[in-house]
């Protein structure tokens, strides 16, 4: 590994973690594709789907920690969603991550394909009235929400991300959460999701440990920046750079599926 190949790296790790402190996401949406095809771009050693998924696994983990930390102030965790979702999504996560080892490179980028196809059909629904209601008066189904964090947990293990590129679109189309209660709270869920995620990994020898830690460092810097930068940025804009950033991804994956 060259000087060369470690910047390249870090960029990714910097550049991603941004957005994902940003818009509310573990970033595996942005950095997944971007390791898989940028390293061979300069010519630079390629990593195969089980490295890729296994970085990016241990990368969420410490970028999603800056993301919650730069939200703590302000009431935007919820707490109850916390608990349920991250329960839920942390058992889920588990079941993925151990599973995949038995995966081939092309199922896992199957199903890392189908599940940002969804994410990305759900950014585009109409969300109309979010961000009108006040955070203390939050509502929503706790069951389904468990139920919902389950189903993305082992899709989101199996792929080495924390799901949190799914989690977004169901907490704003399906439990009405407002926009910025979503993204702080689905980065604490994310967290709690990577922890699983993290742990197969670590356990069936999936992690390449030098990329992991540049990516992890570069986190460690930009997801608090692109936090900040979240909470002043206009909600309407965050769902829209969130929104094209996941159909960007999905149209690339499945253009190399099939």
């Amino acid at each position: 590994m060259d000087f060369t190949f470690l910047i390249v790296i870090f960029l990714i790790g910097f550049i991603g973690s941004y957005i994902s402190g940003m818009v509310g996401i573990g970033g595996s949406i942005i950095k997944y594709p971007m390791l898989l095809y940028i390293p061979p771009l300069f010519e630079l050693a390629a990593f195969s789907a089980h490295e890729v998924s296994g970085i990016s696994a241990v990368q969420v983990f410490f970028a999603t920690i800056g993301g919650v930390w730069a939200y703590r102030k302000g009431g935007y965790l919820n707490k109850t969603l916390i608990i349920y979702m991250g329960s839920a999504i942390l058992a889920g996560s588990l079941i993925g991550s151990y599973g995949s080892r038995f995966m081939t490179e092309g199922g896992i980028n199957l199903v890392y394909g189908v599940l940002a196809l969804i994410a990305a059909i759900m950014m585009f629904v109409p969300k109309k009235g979010l961000d009108d209601i006040p955070l203390d008066q939050v509502k929503f189904n706790k069951w389904l929400a468990a139920f919902f964090a389950l189903i993305v947990g082992i899709g989101a293990g199996i792929v080495g991300a924390a799901g949190a590129f799914l989690l977004v679109p169901i907490m704003l189309v399906v439990l009405k959460i407002p926009t910025r209660m979503t993204i702080a709270t689905s980065l604490a869920i994310t967290f709690i999701s990577s922890i699983g995620s993290t742990a197969g990994k670590l356990a069936t020898g999936q992690v390449d440990y030098v990329p992991a830690a540049v990516m992890i460092i570069a986190s460690l810097i930009a997801s608090p920046l692109g936090a900040a930068s979240g909470k002043k940025v206009n909600t309407k804009i965050l769902q829209i750079i969130l929104a094209v950033l996941i159909l960007a991804t999905s149209i690339k994956i499945w253009m190399d599926i099939l």
